[in-house]
């Protein structure tokens, strides 16, 4: 990890309608850090993760990659989508396409890349998420677990520079969890950059460098796995994780 920014969000809001779902957020996430977002359900966390990808535009604020806002007319949204990958609850492949052609129709029509190395690419890709003798099947065939692990190897085929991660382990029966967990886990220590958004609160504090804790749509609390977690400070975050630091992690 450097100290080299590459994402940050400067007084960021999101309104919808007459409900303000985050409140002035301001965030820094430096290069080869993995960022966890934790907090209850409806705090905002998914919403910025979807600001931070313009699935969702922000009412107020800023954000920028690579010190460049990404909130400019001029700015090109399809290189920064490729740049800065997702991985979905809900798994979002296509149904139609077996695994394979799921992890190479990204690579060949957005980055232009040759069928060949495209083809190349996503097997590497399968081969580490332990996807590849499922190649050519379809989604409809594959379990849950299998699906995301599918989704995760067709965000790294991108060659992202920051992944996100929404909640990738909510949708699935808990047996399934840890293959996904252990996927990610692996990609962490490849130094990527992540920003994941999850409930699962003890991979949440062995993998990350750095923790947000959002209530009810502003950063109540941030600092390093070991502080937020043995350390909380205010009495929402204790809260909060009261039953997790009681021995309740998952």
């Amino acid at each position: 990890m450097t100290n080299e920014k590459i994402i940050t969000v400067e007084h960021l809001e999101k309104t919808f309608g007459d409900h303000r779902v985050l409140k002035d957020i301001n965030l820094e996430v430096n290069h080869g850090e993995v960022l966890s977002i934790i907090g209850a359900s409806g705090s905002g966390k998914s919403t910025l993760l979807r600001c931070i990808n313009l699935l969702e535009h922000p009412t107020n604020g800023d954000i920028k990659f690579h010190q460049q806002s990404i909130l400019t007319s001029d700015f090109d949204l399809t290189d920064y989508q490729a740049k800065v990958g997702m991985v979905f609850q809900s798994f979002n492949l296509f149904n139609n396409l077996n695994v394979l052609e799921n992890c190479m129709i990204g690579q060949t029509t957005v980055l232009k890349r040759d069928p060949a190395q495209a083809k190349k690419v996503a097997l590497e890709q399968l081969d580490k998420v332990a996807m590849s003798p499922y190649v050519n099947a379809k989604p409809a065939q594959l379990s849950g677990g299998q699906k995301q692990r599918v989704g995760i190897a067709r965000a790294v085929s991108m060659n992202p520079e920051v992944l996100l991660f929404d909640e990738p382990t909510s949708a699935l029966d808990p047996e399934m969890v840890d293959d996904v967990l252990d996927s990610m886990r692996a990609l962490a220590h490849t130094g990527l950059t992540m920003i994941l958004v999850t409930h699962e609160m003890a991979f949440a504090r062995d993998i990350s460098d750095h923790v947000v804790f959002m209530d009810q749509g502003v950063i109540a609390e941030e600092g390093s796995a070991e502080a937020i977690f043995t350390n909380p400070q205010k009495e929402r975050t204790q809260t909060f994780l009261k039953r997790y630091l009681q021995g309740g992690m998952r």
